[in-house]
């Protein structure tokens, strides 16, 4: 099973021609509202790639809330370590251009009270593992990995947003470490890192974990794993983009979801990636996400990861 500790909001989605600048007002003709956070998006992708989910977070007593609650259900992702806080939902407004471009506010209401203590002894076992993301209190993930860590529970961050450095015992217990192309630069500014290429700073992450797999994603480009014995590179899945919101959460969830299922680094990358490119044709970030049997039907579409 795996266990996502994350955010949980509502999305709100506007398309626009090009993004406001500074003082100015831009007019949408539509916008549409879907649950979002990238806890709930990377546990809906997970659950729809076939593997038994659970998602943990908080959310308000409100309509938003219900209505995350309700739709992670519907999808068969377990919500039972949701709990409810005082504060409002978590919600996020995002602007999407012509390109399939995003940019993003979130407001974190309810997220900012979620806590590792919702999450048992009991289930950070060997047989399962942790997903979580930088979404909520940052020393409440990091507790949660530390925990897991010292249970055998294997685990995954999702470095995202990266605001600061990532603690030295927290690299050290991670299974994997997945970021962005600008993630990983600003997690090079963190920990002051000597390397400038993607490649050369996924290594120096690499060397400061004990059996660390680095993953960068680089949109259109692909992504890079860089493990301590061996690298490689996967192309992206050529398709009409429409939205790029949450293709990273997507990639996440379904490459934690093959590693749970057994698969191999590349295969699992190859998944991941493909998964990631079929949740750009719709608008919102959990529509478009693929379930098992299409990502299986698109597999022949990708070329097979190459080791560097």
């Amino acid at each position: 099973m795996i266990i996502v500790f994350g955010a949980l909001n509502v999305d709100i989605v506007m398309p626009v021609k090009e993004f406001p600048k500074p003082g100015e007002t831009i007019v949408s003709e539509d916008y549409i509202s879907r649950s979002g956070g990238k806890g709930s998006n990377q546990a809906m992708a997970a659950g729809r790639a076939g593997v038994k989910t659970a998602m943990v977070g908080k959310v308000g007593d409100d309509a938003f809330g219900r209505r995350c609650l309700n739709n992670l259900k519907s999808q068969s992702v377990l919500g039972t370590g949701i709990a409810i806080s005082d504060r409002p939902t978590g919600c996020a407004t995002i602007w999407v251009d012509h390109a399939g471009e995003n940019m993003v506010v979130v407001s974190a209401g309810a997220n900012l009270d979620a806590s590792a203590e919702q999450i048992p002894d009991e289930i950070l076992t060997e047989k399962n593992m942790v997903l979580t993301q930088l979404e909520v209190p940052h020393d409440e993930t990091y507790t949660l990995l530390r925990r897991a860590g010292e249970k055998g529970c294997r685990t995954v961050l999702n470095a995202s947003p990266v605001t600061a450095a990532i603690p030295t015992d927290v690299l050290k217990i991670l299974d994997v470490l997945i970021v962005n192309d600008v993630e990983a630069k600003q997690l090079a500014h963190h920990h002051k890192l000597a390397a400038k290429t993607l490649e050369d700073i996924a290594r120096e992450l690499v060397d400061k974990g004990e059996n660390l797999t680095c993953i960068v994603t680089m949109g259109a480009k692909g992504a890079l794993a860089v493990t301590p014995e061996e690298e490689w590179v996967v192309p992206s899945l050529k398709v009409d983009v429409v939205d790029t919101t949450g293709a990273g959460d997507c990639f996440c969830g379904v490459f934690a979801a093959s590693l749970e299922n057994g698969d191999t680094l590349p295969d699992s990358l190859k998944r991941a990636s493909v998964a990631a490119g079929l949740s750009c044709r719709v608008l919102g970030a959990q529509a478009g996400m693929p379930f098992e049997d299409e990502i299986d039907a698109h597999m022949g579409d990708l070329s097979a990861p190459q080791q560097l």
